[in-house]
């Protein structure tokens, strides 16, 4: 057996008490809770999410009949686990997915930068769909949740911190899959070999690539989705005593060996697996104070920025460059065009910073149809290009640098040795704030400031709760678009 899955077990293992994971990651989990909460109930909004649901509804509905297998650890509950900011129950892998889709598809939920990994978006959708199951059995509590969270970002950052190659498989996915896993065996009980036969059965499911990514298709939010289905059947498999293969990270044909070969060795003195217990990497998370990709923040945040100190506008504006690492560019140095699809603009760096030229800033209405149409904006876009900064790391998404000239001749620079939303330049407690009233507005039922206020202010007191459950009731803005129980 290899020694990169002994030493997650072993954290797991080691931490089954939530009092044992340090409150500073608690914390951490928590405000990572509320952002990608959040997110998700805007992403209900995205078009593809009712066809999404269509089919889902096609693959099963949950019912009031009551199971009584005791070993059912995760969707043989009587009533399945609900999409969130409905009444709407669904089996749950099945409500995992279509959460995970949410949280997701608008690409506004959180980034560890240096694994290159949503941590958030699989992990959360699972955990907390599976706790809403769990309720009326064995409720999961705020603390268990948090702690379970932590937990579960350290092994899927872990893993994706390993890699040296540029991303090329849907890293978020796949990693968020295993994290999702190792949170779900700890919520489940499961014991070490139990634990192992739940990873080699998500790592069986592993799939997803970045063509969705070049082609700007919903596909890439939808692969994320799958990555939240596959965690929970892998721990109900496991549940169930089903055998899957142990060597799953160092193995002949492992993970390391199939999608990130040149990975860090386990033995290297700069291997992340060394950090585990160490440093808790959901306090390494980043936000995204715009609705894009993390590599797009710093071209937005920087523009913003200047044309605050300069207080110049779009009629000014020359030549627009931001120089940054290879896999900002391989993410965001794309072309605009009119008609451009919403999933390619949200990841354009010229139609974003076009919009910041124009609007101010870029916000979830940046991508309506209307938008996406208008002629001015992509004018403007052709201004925009981006450059190598001499930085040769295939996974940096940090430094960048933003320079602007203008027609007159004046040129203005700012360099970003990190870039807005990460640990070292954090958004503020309001600022947090904002972007979640931002997002309940943006619901197909949209919620108030004040009532969403409440909603904030009711997950920031999930630790003191017995049953997380309560908190996905809280979600539930109208019932006119959901279907009975």
């Amino acid at each position: 057996m290899s020694d990169r899955i002994n030493l997650i077990i072993s954290h797991l293992v080691s931490h089954r008490d939530p009092a044992s994971v340090p409150a500073s990651a608690h914390a951490a989990a928590l405000m990572w809770m509320q952002d990608s909460i959040g997110v998700a109930i805007a992403g209900r909004a995205v078009p593809q999410s009712q066809q999404l649901l269509a089919a889902v509804r096609g693959w099963g509905s949950a019912n009031n009949n009551q199971n009584n297998n005791p070993n059912e650890h995760i969707s043989g509950n009587a009533n399945g686990a609900r999409i969130w900011g409905s009444n709407e129950y669904l089996p749950t892998p099945n409500a995992a997915l279509l959460n995970a889709f949410h949280i997701h598809n608008q690409e506004f939920d959180c980034v560890h930068e240096r694994a290159v990994v949503h941590p958030m978006a699989v992990i959360l959708a699972a955990l907390l769909s599976y706790a809403d199951v769990r309720a009326k059995k064995n409720p999961v509590s705020g603390m268990q949740l948090t702690a379970a969270l932590a937990l579960s970002v350290d092994v899927a950052t872990v893993i994706g911190m390993s890699a040296r190659r540029a991303i090329r498989f849907f890293r978020p996915a796949q990693c968020g899959c295993l994290g999702a896993t190792a949170g779900l065996a700890l919520l489940a009980g499961l014991d070490e070999a139990h634990m192992r036969d739940a990873f080699g059965l998500a790592y069986s499911q592993l799939a997803g690539t970045m063509q969705a990514h070049i082609e700007g298709t919903p596909a890439l939010a939808l692969q994320v989705g799958f990555a939240a289905r596959a965690a929970v059947c892998a721990v109900d498999l496991a549940a169930q005593g089903f055998r899957g293969p142990h060597d799953i990270l160092d193995g002949k044909h492992g993970y390391f060996a199939l999608f990130e070969p040149d990975a860090i060795t386990a033995d290297a003195v700069d291997s992340p697996f060394a950090e585990l217990g160490k440093i808790w990497q959901v306090e390494r998370v980043s936000h995204k104070p715009f609705p894009t990709g993390r590599a797009a923040q710093g071209g937005i945040a920087g523009l913003k920025t200047l044309m605050q100190q300069h207080a110049f506008t779009a009629d000014d504006i020359d030549a627009i460059v931001v120089f940054a690492p290879p896999l900002v560019r391989q993410l965001v140095d794309r072309p605009a065009s009119v008609g451009m699809t919403a999933n390619y603009a949200r990841l354009c760096m010229p139609f974003l910073l076009a919009t910041t030229l124009k609007h101010g800033t870029v916000g979830l209405a940046a991508y309506a149809a209307e938008a996406l149409a208008d002629e001015a904006i992509v004018s403007m876009a052709a201004c925009v290009s981006m450059a190598a900064d001499g930085n040769d790391d295939p996974n940096a998404l940090r430094p960048q640098r933003i320079e602007v000239t203008l027609k007159d001749g004046q040129h203005f620079a700012l360099a970003m040795p990190y870039v807005y939303g990460a640990p070292e330049a954090p958004m503020l407690p309001t600022e947090q704030l904002e972007k979640f009233i931002a997002c309940c507005a943006h619901a197909p039922e949209p919620l108030p400031a004040e009532s969403a206020t409440t909603l904030f202010a009711a997950i920031q007191n999930l630790p003191n709760l017995p049953d997380v459950s309560a908190i996905v009731a809280l979600m539930v803005f109208s019932t006119a678009t959901s279907t009975s129980k």
